[in-house]
């Protein structure tokens, strides 16, 4: 099954979980926690408030060489968003990844997942952890802080 079949196949249209495709098209699902779904909006709200352009996406798809990844929250320039526009799945990574650790994740797949991105252009990777706290990746290693946002928080407060 490709992206786009899954995206207008109304059996899929309201599942509770996030969907990304494996390599082979296959359907994978993740159950999404509400205390997932409040740091995804913490972050798309303290991203909104620090960009001067570009435009912040939740659930952003990204077709890798490992099928078609989703990214919790991304941030695309304004450039990268005329030169892709509408496209759905993304054939190359917005500029930030942001993916928020559920219980189901494994270190393995979020470092997959990284390297997948990276592949597919994004210059930053964020990891949000299970109390908040964010780890901050380029294509050669671990980051003090966000180049791109220096003012984004190492920590994200769930209340």
């Amino acid at each position: 099954m490709n992206w786009a079949s899954i995206c207008e196949n109304p059996v899929l249209a309201n599942l509770p979980y996030k969907i990304q495709t494996d390599k082979w098209g296959n359907i994978v699902m993740s159950p999404a926690s509400n205390r997932h779904g409040i740091y995804q909006a913490k972050i798309t709200a303290l991203l909104s408030r620090l960009m001067r352009s570009g435009t912040v996406i939740t659930e952003c798809s990204v077709e890798t060489s490992e099928g078609t990844k989703v990214a919790d929250v991304a941030w695309a320039s304004s450039q990268f968003i005329q030169t892709n526009q509408d496209m759905t799945p993304f054939l190359e990574a917005p500029e930030i990844c942001i993916e928020i650790i559920s219980p189901s994740n494994t270190t393995a797949e979020m470092d997959e997942k990284k390297e997948l991105y990276f592949a597919r252009g994004c210059k930053e990777f964020w990891l949000c952890g299970s109390e908040g706290n964010m780890t901050f990746y380029k294509n050669t290693g671990e980051l003090k802080h966000s180049l791109i946002f220096n003012e984004f928080p190492v920590s994200v407060e769930m209340h």
